[in-house]
């Protein structure tokens, strides 16, 4: 006997469109999952375990410290040396200057207050051979003197002669003083060198002086 019509259409299985249904969500609700997942990993990275920063060593290197007792600085002697052979082979002349002491500071190395002497005696020695070798000058109203030295005394020998006062033509200023050597004998210095033939060296010694008689 054949079912009516109405009832085969109540009769038609409802439940698989919902499993599907199920199913699907299921399946949506499982790989949204997984992305979420991924996109944690993604943006939220882990710290490195030991992160790097710059830190400063336990024991620094010390800062430069100058020496606490410096090398002291090079100084020229006191007395340099007198050259032996300044000038090529030439003659040699000498100039200098002769004073008077003034009262206040006679028997001071100074000459404050000094006045020319006019006249006055120089002895220039030689000892390069065996009978030493004199020559006399005289000062002029400046108290300037030069003197030519014996055309047998050339500028290598120099080193060997000295200068010497010897007379003042005042009383009352005559003794040698012996300022810059003028009693024990002025040691020559090269001064310059004059072009001609032969050439002359030109030494100078002093300034130098005689001591006052001066009333007490």
């Amino acid at each position: 006997m054949a079912m009516p019509p109405s009832h085969y259409h109540s009769v038609t299985p409802a439940t698989a469109p919902g499993h599907h249904h199920h199913h699907h969500r299921h399946r949506h609700r499982h790989r949204h999952r997984r992305i979420r997942v991924r996109r944690r990993r993604r943006h939220h990275p882990h710290p490195p375990a030991h992160p790097a920063s710059h830190v400063a060593p336990a024991h620094p290197p010390p800062p430069h410290v100058a020496p606490a007792h410096p090398p002291p600085p090079h100084v020229a002697p006191a007395h340099p040396p007198t050259p032996t052979h300044r000038f090529p082979r030439s003659l040699v002349e000498v100039q200098g200057v002769v004073y008077c002491k003034s009262c206040k500071y006679a028997g001071a190395d100074t000459l404050l207050g000094a006045t020319a002497v006019l006249g006055a005696t120089l002895k220039l020695q030689c000892n390069n051979t065996k009978y030493p070798l004199n020559v006399v000058g005289k000062t002029d109203k400046n108290g300037y003197f030069r003197i030519k030295a014996p055309k047998t005394i050339i500028s290598y020998g120099a080193h060997k002669c000295k200068l010497f006062l010897v007379t003042s033509p005042s009383a009352s200023c005559a003794k040698p003083s012996n300022l810059h050597g003028g009693a024990t004998g002025a040691v020559l210095r090269p001064e310059s060198l004059s072009a001609g033939t032969p050439p002359v060296a030109l030494y100078t010694v002093g300034p130098l002086a005689f001591e006052p008689k001066c009333p007490h």
